[in-house]
């Protein structure tokens, strides 16, 4: 054993190598690496499981979309025998999923880029300012997230009501905002918290005012953190359903998309057009994919960047 490790020794010197660099750990018996193998193979399986459960209802709504209505039955598992688009325009103009998805693009938008703008804002004083009442602020922003938005329903109904916001966009963008803010502001403020002090104060050196140095110098800075909650934030408001079907009774004109593809689906199921049915679900899929597909690497980064750092 002497002589192994002397040997081990004059050889990691000759080299530059650390002598127990590169080895593997040896179980008992002489076994290597034997249970971290196992265990990558059963997370390499549970991972494999989980995409197939996720990806291939996907596919099977996707492939319906482009079928007609026999081959729905007939043939569910098997690829449509020619690209049928007439079902896209069924669900686009005779169900209206036109005006349904124009009216969740602006709600949408707005209340996205109010729940940035003002999220970052109070995360960035939270984050980086002490004041008294600073903490209280903050968990009371937290404790938000945990409150069930259905015991809000019915006196949130009567407020908008008599603020004459019921069936408008600035009320759903409004509520979108207030149903959005406890999530941006706990996810930013601990983000904000990694920041370099230096920079800010330089900046603040240098003449720059407070919100000069916020827009300018530490938003900018916080991009990945802001891509990636904007993103959660874009997913949790396009598929919002029980706010808009509270919020918007009695006006079909100002449905949402939710709320619209519900109605296809009652309609549709109805009319036995399932491959329209389809096809409406395929286009309230289609803007959640392509947002992550676009800005799946800025995601990732935003949720190891407070890790990293």
């Amino acid at each position: 054993m002497r002589v192994r490790t002397t040997t081990d020794a004059a050889d990691a010197a000759a080299t530059g190598i650390p002598a127990q660099r590169g080895r593997r750990a040896r179980g008992p018996g002489g076994r290597v690496g034997s249970e971290g193998g196992l265990l990558n193979v059963f997370s390499h399986g549970v991972l494999l499981l989980w995409a197939l459960m996720v990806t291939l209802p996907l596919l099977w709504a996707v492939m319906s979309a482009f079928k007609t209505d026999k081959e729905i039955f007939t043939s569910p598992w098997s690829p449509p025998s020619g690209l049928h688009v007439d079902a896209w325009g069924r669900a686009w103009s005779q169900a209206h999923m036109s005006q349904y998805f124009l009216n969740s693009v602006i709600v949408v938008a707005g209340s996205l880029v109010g729940t940035m703008l003002l999220g970052s804002m109070a995360a960035y004083v939270l984050a980086r300012f002490e004041f008294p009442g600073n903490r209280f602020v903050y968990f009371l922003f937290v404790a938000g997230m945990s409150f069930p938005i259905i015991l809000a329903l019915v006196p949130l109904f009567f407020v908008m009501e008599n603020m004459q916001l019921l069936n408008t966009y600035p009320g759903l963008i409004l509520v979108y905002i207030a149903y959005s803010l406890p999530f941006t502001i706990f996810f930013l403020s601990g983000f904000f918290r990694t920041l370099p002090t230096s920079v800010a104060e330089a900046a603040l050196i240098d003449g720059a005012s407070h919100t000069r140095t916020f827009f300018q110098v530490m938003l900018p800075m916080a991009r990945p953190g802001l891509i990636s909650v904007g993103i959660f934030n874009f997913l949790g408001q396009w598929n919002q359903y029980l706010l808009p079907t509270v919020l918007n009774v009695g006006d079909d004109d100002k449905k949402l998309l939710p709320q619209g593809l519900v109605a296809l689906a009652v309609s549709q199921g109805y009319k036995g057009d399932w491959s329209g049915l389809f096809a409406g679900l395929v286009m309230a899929m289609l803007p959640v994919l392509g947002a992550y597909i676009v800005f799946q690497r800025q995601v990732q980064a935003g949720l190891t960047a407070g890790a990293l750092k």
